[in-house]
């Protein structure tokens, strides 16, 4: 079975992997259009943690069912299903105590690709198709429900963990596809005024698609200064980290309100070492602000309601999807795309089939 691997850090091939096995609750997929993520670009390229040899690489994915285990009651072969990014063991104790992303080890919510086979091959497993799969509804389309199952809903675990209030100003940093439905999520929980930083042609204008009120640019001077500047001084309510380098948490701290502010981090970090908390804008230690540092959610309940969202068309994440590839054997080619980010890509879709 044809799967797109991690060879080893650095470098990625083709590789013969073994085909899935079924799995009583489980089913095996076959993809139906797939997309990498700039969390495969860090794995890949980033280092990090060693993985398992040959790892397959992957995680979003929209998917045709192949066969079900004798225990799924809620998939049969041939359904069409969004397969989420995050797929936590819901079947673990601890997600009784609302711990459903962490719950037997650190990021156990995110196994696809890194500690599981991911979605790049010809065939996979989902070990709990019941509490994982998601059904597709009619009037969605393969780009909608592929960016569902990880753009949409972690920009918009960024937007929930902001605390966002009605009539609240927001800063969302970092423009990608991730910041720019955290930019959508923040309109959607009632921001009256979001700020957006980034500098990409393409992200500015569906920044400002998704709700922007204005734009800034790190390339135009200190982004604190500037959203001081807009701000009267005072900082605005909420900030979303959806990228940047370690730097960004300090200047998340700098420019977010004292007594009621919040900084959510829906960014990913790579390497070791610390990040750094500001002293003085931390207010010595007391500055009133809280942080959140999140893993998106994920599983079955979430992406359909994601897709309920689209449905009913309180957001189009149709317009993230700027460039498209044919054939299973493209993915080589889109991680590329992902790393390199020529000015005009947003998300590349990869139809398999």
């Amino acid at each position: 079975m044809k799967a797109f691997v991690l060879a080893e850090p650095g470098k990625v091939k083709w590789f013969d992997a073994p085909e899935p096995q079924l799995v009583p609750y489980g089913a095996i997929l076959k993809p139906v259009a797939v997309t990498p993520c700039s969390s495969d670009v860090h794995t890949v390229f980033g280092g990090g943690s060693k993985k398992q040899d040959n790892l397959v690489l992957g995680h979003e994915c929209i998917a045709e069912v192949v066969s079900v285990g004798e225990n799924v009651c809620d998939f049969k072969a041939g359904d069409r299903v969004a397969v989420p990014a995050i797929t936590p063991d819901w079947r673990e104790k601890s997600i009784q105590e609302g711990n459903d992303r962490h719950a037997s080890a650190p990021f156990s919510g995110h196994q696809l690709g890194r500690t599981q086979p991911g979605v790049f091959s010809e065939r996979f497993l989902i070990k709990d198709a019941d509490t994982t799969l998601a059904h597709i509804p009619q009037k969605i389309s393969e780009e909608q429900a592929l960016m569902s199952v990880d753009v949409v809903t972690t920009g918009f675990t960024g937007a929930e963990y902001a605390d966002i209030k009605i009539g609240d100003t927001v800063c969302v940093i970092g423009i990608g596809p991730i910041g720019l439905m955290a930019v959508a999520g923040a309109k959607l929980r009632g921001a009256a005024r979001i700020i957006a930083v980034g500098t990409r042609p393409k992200c500015v204008q569906l920044a400002k698609y998704y709700g922007a009120t204005d734009v800034l640019s790190y390339k135009e001077g200190d982004i604190v200064q500037q959203v001081k500047e807009l701000t009267n001084g005072i900082g605005v309510d909420a900030t979303i980290i959806a990228g940047g380098t370690a730097e960004v948490l300090t200047q998340a701290y700098d420019m977010t309100r004292y007594g009621i502010g919040t900084i959510s981090n829906i960014n990913y970090f790579g390497g070791t070492g610390y990040l750094p908390l500001p002293i003085f804008s931390g207010g010595r230690g007391m500055c009133g602000k809280t942080l959140h540092m999140e893993l998106a959610k994920g599983g079955r309940a979430r992406i359909e309601r994601i897709m309920s969202m689209i449905e009913f068309g309180r957001v189009d994440p149709t317009p993230l999807v700027t460039h498209h590839l044919y054939g299973l054997d493209k993915v080589e080619e889109a991680l590329y795309l992902m790393r390199d980010k020529p000015a005009d890509l947003v998300k590349v879709m990869v139809h398999c089939e």
